[in-house]
């Protein structure tokens, strides 16, 4: 059964099945219905699986859905890069649920496609379409998203879509970019400008990246090179504290499996081309050096926002210079 994605959006529990199909080109939106079914399905256990996993192994997913008692909580199973290669093994998943759910994650799928018409065709099974989003979608999102901020002009509103690219994936970091910035909620536009320019973000994360990895040389020639603007302090201490909560989320959950598990399903998903960093600054830190380095952001913090004689500049630098010593002790 087709079923609109918007309907699904406002609520996962109109998906209404134990197996569904969710297939098309816009991956944010899957990822926002893969975090939906976890929010809605806490209790439950859920695993990972490739296509690629399952053409080599087949039992290996069915082996997961008959492993069932009354005593063990129940599975929920994502499929991810799905074609028609596994149609026939789809088919034997659908009749070994035994009471778990599983959904499959496909990319753009015609008409003609087998697993496609399998679940458009067969009783209790739902797909739905993700096609890409447009000027509406996105609106709704940003809209949604800063609701009690205030400041959203028709034009700062434009510039945000604009600098999406109508790319949902894009918008959440920018969106995220936003909220760490505006903490007084008060959004300027020539402040949105700034921070909206790909370079601003990019020099203080080259930065940032090199302190965690305790790379103090570089850290110090970056800092020769780097403006700090003192207006954008905040926002600076809150891009560090994200990161170090991002590394503290992995660590935490790659104790219960592995990291590599762990950072692949972490949410809101790290960047492709930021994994390797990440994974490097995962084997400098540990659970207890973020935690005390998050107190010392906080007080930082303090420091800054009631002395209004501090140089903030200064404040900023120390705190990296200490990250890097951190990272290497």
């Amino acid at each position: 059964m087709q079923i609109k994605s918007y309907l699904v959006e406002q609520n996962i529990q109109n998906l209404n099945t134990d197996f569904a199909l969710f297939y098309g080109e816009n991956l944010g939106l899957k990822n926002e219905f893969k975090k939906m079914i976890k929010i809605n399905n806490q209790r439950d256990e859920f695993l990972n699986f490739d296509q690629n996993e399952l053409l080599k192994n087949s039992n290996i997913i069915i082996n997961e859905l008959s492993n069932f008692s009354l005593f063990q909580k129940k599975k929920i199973i994502y499929i991810n890069n799905a074609t028609d290669k596994i149609l026939e093994i789809v088919k034997e998943i659908y009749e070994s649920l035994n009471g778990n759910k599983v959904f499959i994650f496909a990319g753009v799928l015609e008409k003609k496609s087998k697993i496609r018409n399998f679940f458009e065709k067969t009783n209790n099974l739902s797909i739905v379409a993700c096609y890409s989003d447009n000027e509406i979608t996105i609106k709704n999102i940003i809209q949604k998203n800063l609701k009690s901020f205030n400041g959203l002009t028709p034009a700062n509103l434009n510039t945000i879509i604009e600098n999406s690219n109508l790319d949902r994936i894009k918008l959440y970091n920018e969106l995220e970019k936003i909220k760490l910035f505006f903490s007084n909620k008060l959004i300027t536009e020539k402040e949105l400008q700034s921070i909206l320019d790909p370079n601003f973000q990019d020099n203080f994360n080259l930065l940032k990246d090199a302190a965690l990895l305790g790379r103090k040389e570089e850290t110090n020639k970056l800092l020769s090179s780097t403006i700090l603007e003192s207006e954008k302090n905040i926002y600076y201490l809150n891009l560090i504290s994200q990161r170090l909560i991002r590394l503290y989320d992995v660590i935490k959950e790659g104790e219960k499996s592995s990291i590599e598990n762990a950072l692949n399903n972490y949410k809101p998903p790290i960047f492709w081309k930021d994994k390797p960093i990440f994974l490097s600054q995962i084997n400098k830190w540990s659970k207890r050096k973020i935690k005390l380095i998050l107190k010392d952001i906080y007080h930082f913090e303090i420091k800054i926002k009631s002395n209004s004689f501090i140089s903030k500049e200064v404040c900023i630098k120390k705190l990296l210079l200490d990250l890097c010593s951190t990272a290497n002790s």
